[in-house]
């Protein structure tokens, strides 16, 4: 049984925790990441003035092949629309059921890849998702494999350009890259992809030369700079990421960014790590692009920030092998997948393709044990309703079906306790001044009636893991993404479009036309409630009185504003996570009631049998 006093403790540290993570992520953590991005802004605008003023192009520092790492050398010019960096090179196209594109036959990367299913908005000519896009434009994002070798041994670079064989590369015929040294090493790459979004990519080369080659074949996945929308919250994962060795390993951008930095040395660090088999990548929310290694292949993979360039990189370079002159020759197959994150196809890539934990790209979380199954079942939902919006309520009817009886304890435990709230009045009256008295009087009428104070929370604790799973499941996978429900929701993955601030469309006045303004902005995020998120703080505080008031006055204030608190912090949430939790309040309020009533019918029995 919980004492009074650590109850209070309790909620007041509840209650103090909560304000303070909503303050910081509002008044803090908003202005920081809008100055961080406007800083980035500067920064690049500098760089491209000073490297057009010098007509030069400059280059990163690169690592040696002897210590089996992947080169440093992305050749960055000036910064220019995407359309214009793509006239750079001469292309061959990609089209494939899912992703369009082309590969750059100067470098021989995959720099300009385009998602065929997915819109930046959900209006009907909004522009696809692009996910990959050359060095030199705005947030730059390739993918590359290659060869790194000992000092004076040529390899193919940023400025070679490739012969190719085909004119297309589609998930039916494969593309062909050829390349000389003019040293007696002829470099071969055959890109393939399927009708999905996996590339493979088999490195080859010949040694015609009159000397033995030691060569390592690498693959790295390069970011410029931070991603144009990046998450600001703890829940959800974003930057690089890989499985090595079976375990699935993590780092924030801010992370691999501070491990790099050498104000001294000039020089960029990386994590390091050593696997056999496994992936390496970055992730965003809803995308991933990551390289996977043979099953059998041993390799050192590496997080890396490259300061001059605002580059995030994480690459895989596999052993050295030596390769015979006189028409010896060495391959590596390469993987790389670049698309979105549907659970069921890296399921697929999973099993079929033998990639350990792929799924786990999807950041399911501490409670991944919850999260998958939970997925999976309104995944299936999903199918046979058509809508996003009604599956998350069907899901929630059966999470809550399924907590029934705990959470009918816990009511129960609770609809007791408010049926004491007027003796619980009267023992305040009397020993309100000894604090000691009224304890040990309260714990004796909990004893005479039966009540437990500590089964209405136990109940609760257990349901924790269970709605935190669930709250992941909403915010993390991509299935509610422009997910429509009804009405005014067209985007269950949106905030509620609606706000107080205009009465709802009523005054022709658009608050987030000032998003970006440095204080008001943070102001007009602060406050954009909408519907949902009202009627969300309605069926709370509408639950909450249905609970017994605390005899403590502190505790009573502290549920009074609960309501108000979480409508705020809710504001700004995804719709569907609004809608659910509105729902899930409901259905919360109608077993409640059920059990008053149940309980209230009995005891007018007991009467009138008495």
């Amino acid at each position: 049984m919980m004492p009074q006093t650590d109850k209070k403790n309790m909620i007041i540290a509840i209650a103090l925790s909560a304000a303070i993570i909503f303050g910081w992520q509002f008044f803090y953590e908003l202005p920081k990441a809008e100055k961080l991005r406007a800083a980035q802004e500067a920064q690049q605008a500098e760089l491209a003035l000073e490297q057009a003023a010098s007509g030069t192009t400059a280059t990163t520092s690169g690592s040696t092949a002897t210590n089996a790492t992947a080169p440093g050398d992305v050749s960055v010019n000036q910064q220019m629309p995407r359309e214009g960096a793509l006239a750079l090179s001469p292309r061959v196209t990609i089209d494939a059921p899912k992703i369009k594109g082309s590969v750059a036959l100067k470098g021989g990367r995959i720099d300009d890849l385009v998602l065929k299913n997915y819109r930046e908005t959900i209006e009907p000519n909004s522009p696809n998702v692009v996910l990959l896009t050359p060095a030199n434009s705005l947030h730059g994002y390739i993918a590359e494999t290659g060869w790194v070798a000992a000092a004076g041994v040529a390899t193919p670079n940023d400025d070679t350009v490739w012969t190719a064989t085909g004119s297309a590369l589609t998930d039916k015929t494969p593309l062909t890259l050829t390349w000389d040294n003019g040293a007696g090493l002829v470099f071969t790459r055959k890109i393939s992809v399927d009708d999905g979004y996996m590339f493979k990519i088999e490195e080859s080369v010949a040694n015609n030369g009159g000397s033995t080659v030691a060569l390592a074949p690498y693959s790295r996945v390069v970011r410029f700079g931070l991603p144009p929308s990046p998450s600001q919250t703890y829940v959800l994962h974003e930057g690089p990421m890989g499985v090595f060795d079976g375990t699935l390993n993590e780092e924030k951008y801010g992370t691999v960014k501070d491990q790099a930095v050498d104000a001294d040395a000039n020089e960029a660090k990386s994590l390091n790590f050593t696997s056999t088999g496994g992936w390496v990548g970055i992730s965003d929310k809803y995308w991933l692009v990551a390289q996977v290694a043979p099953a059998d292949a041993k390799f050192n993979a590496r997080y890396l920030y490259e300061p001059k360039f605002d580059s995030y990189k994480a690459d895989y370079t596999a052993d050295m092998r030596d390769v015979p002159a006189g028409g010896g020759s060495t391959s590596f197959a390469h993987q790389i997948f670049a698309g979105a994150k549907e659970v069921s196809l890296l399921e697929h890539y999973r099993d079929t393709l033998n990639i350990p934990l792929f799924e786990r790209a999807v950041d399911f979380g501490w409670f991944f044990f919850l999260t998958k199954p939970l997925h999976g079942f309104l995944d299936w939902i999903v199918r046979y309703i058509g809508n996003m919006g009604i599956a998350i309520l069907l899901l929630t009817v059966c999470v809550k079906a399924v907590m029934f009886p705990l959470a009918n304890k816990s009511y129960a435990s609770m609809s007791k306790m408010k049926a004491l709230q007027p003796q619980m009045a009267t023992l305040k009256e009397q020993y309100g001044e000894d604090k000691q008295r009224f304890q040990q009087e309260m714990m004796a009428l909990y004893k005479k009636e039966k009540v437990n104070p500590a089964a209405g929370c136990l109940p609760i604790v257990v349901q924790i893991p269970v709605f935190y799973a669930l709250y992941k499941v909403l915010y993390v996978t991509i299935d509610m993404r422009q997910a429509p429900f009804f009405g005014w929701i067209h985007d269950l993955s949106m905030p509620d479009p609606t706000t107080f601030l205009n009465l709802f469309g009523l005054i022709p006045w658009d608050p987030t036309l000032y998003l970006h303004t440095p204080v008001l902005g943070t102001l007009i995020h602060f406050l954009s409630i909408g519907v949902w998120p009202l009627i969300m703080g309605f069926t709370m505080w509408a639950q909450m009185r249905l609970n017994p008031t605390p005899p403590d006055p502190v505790q009573a204030k502290m549920f009074a504003i609960m309501p108000f608190v979480f409508t705020f912090m809710l504001g700004t949430m995804p719709a569907g996570l609004v809608i659910y939790w509105a729902w899930n309040n409901t259905l919360s309020i109608a077993q409640q009631k059920y059990i008053m009533y149940s309980q209230d019918k009995a005891k007018a029995k007991r009467q009138a049998k008495a």
